[in-house]
């Protein structure tokens, strides 16, 4: 089991005059109603709307550091060089530095404390974490909002990372995208979930969240039906969310998990993110639930299992979901905080 309480101050509490470094905390989120497919490729515009929640035990610290001498972004993702992350980086720091006028380029120094591009969101806590960090570097004091944006250029699930809790993600319907951000719904405490989440391989996942949703969008015959039915998905979760029903949440997240699974089954290459594993997971969740546990589970772009239950029930999922035969390991979480600065300079 890991847990991560962290005390780091808020954005909002602290106001930097002098930074040139700044290092953030986001924490990954996980989609209850899944987020699956792009209107604009190029600004990760999403074709649907989005509910998700935030994780306290996954996260990504990152540091930016302001350096005159670099000739361009540099970015160290556990300690290695990422070139291929650079690009997406320098893309939403160019737009951090036009606001905020600012010229330097930035060494990026970014962790996980858990596996990266496995289908536990860690490209949404990366950019997060990014954007609050080099927002603080640079001495640009702008909303979440605004934040939320930016991050959704990088990754489009990081605008919900940006806040704590459960947050929803809008389509939007500007070409722009300004409109196209993350709000929050529900702070962790007051509705204080829990999520177990079963890792059933460790390895980055053979195809990428981006290319599976253009390959689905491209040459699946369901694709319009999936974004005409996700506002309905959208008000039954948002409801049950404000009532704090777990059973009509339970209904909602499961049935959107396996209709963006099926989706991308649908795609031509099919898309199969699931292992046996995963399966078996996801059947002893429903037999947990069929016995009278509170648990319902969801899957993202990956094989591995989040199963979410009540505070009291924590225990006995992690231990029948770590009785799987291929679960490598098991991490509980309570719901995490927003994105937040831990240090500047």
């Amino acid at each position: 089991m890991i847990r991560v309480l962290s005390s780091a101050m808020s954005i909002h509490d602290s106001k930097p005059t002098d930074a040139a470094v700044a290092t953030a905390r986001a924490h990954a989120n996980f989609a209850l109603v899944k987020y699956w497919g792009k209107r604009n490729s190029e600004l990760n515009l999403p074709d649907v709307g989005s509910i998700s929640i935030t994780l306290d035990a996954l996260h990504t610290t990152t540091r930016v550091t302001l350096d005159q001498n670099l000739q361009r972004d540099e970015l160290w993702l556990n300690g290695q060089r990422s070139p291929a992350a650079e690009l997406r980086a320098r893309q939403v720091l160019d737009r951090i530095r036009e606001a905020a006028g600012v010229s330097s380029c930035c060494r990026i120094d970014s962790e996980n404390n858990f596996p990266t591009a496995a289908g536990l969101a860690s490209s949404a806590s990366g950019f997060a974490a990014l954007v609050t960090a080099a927002t603080a570097a640079m001495r640009y004091d702008t909303p979440e909002s605004k934040r939320s944006e930016w991050a959704r250029m990088g990754s489009g699930s990081a605008a919900r990372s940006i806040f704590g809790g459960f947050s929803e993600m809008a389509k939007g319907r500007l070409d722009d995208g300004t409109d196209s951000v993350a709000r929050p719904l529900l702070d962790a405490a007051a509705w204080p979930l829990e999520v177990v989440v079963a890792i059933t391989r460790r390895e980055q996942k053979g195809v990428s969240s981006t290319e599976g949703m253009l390959r689905t969008a491209q040459t699946s015959p369901f694709y319009k039906a999936w974004v005409k039915h996700q506002d309905q998905d959208l008000d039954l979760a948002r409801d049950a969310i404000a009532a704090q029903d777990f059973d009509a949440l339970a209904d909602v997240a499961e049935a959107s998990a396996l209709s963006m699974h099926g989706l991308a089954m649908s795609a031509r290459p099919g898309l199969l993110y699931f292992n046996p594993t995963t399966l078996a997971c996801l059947h002893r969740v429903r037999e947990l639930r069929a016995e009278g546990t509170p648990v319902f589970f969801t899957v993202d772009a990956g094989p591995q299992v989040k199963a979410i239950c009540m505070p009291d029930h924590r225990h006995q999922v992690s231990t029948a979901l770590s009785e799987i035969s291929g679960v490598t390991e098991v991490i509980s979480s309570v719901l995490g905080p927003a994105a937040h600065l831990i240090d500047t300079v």
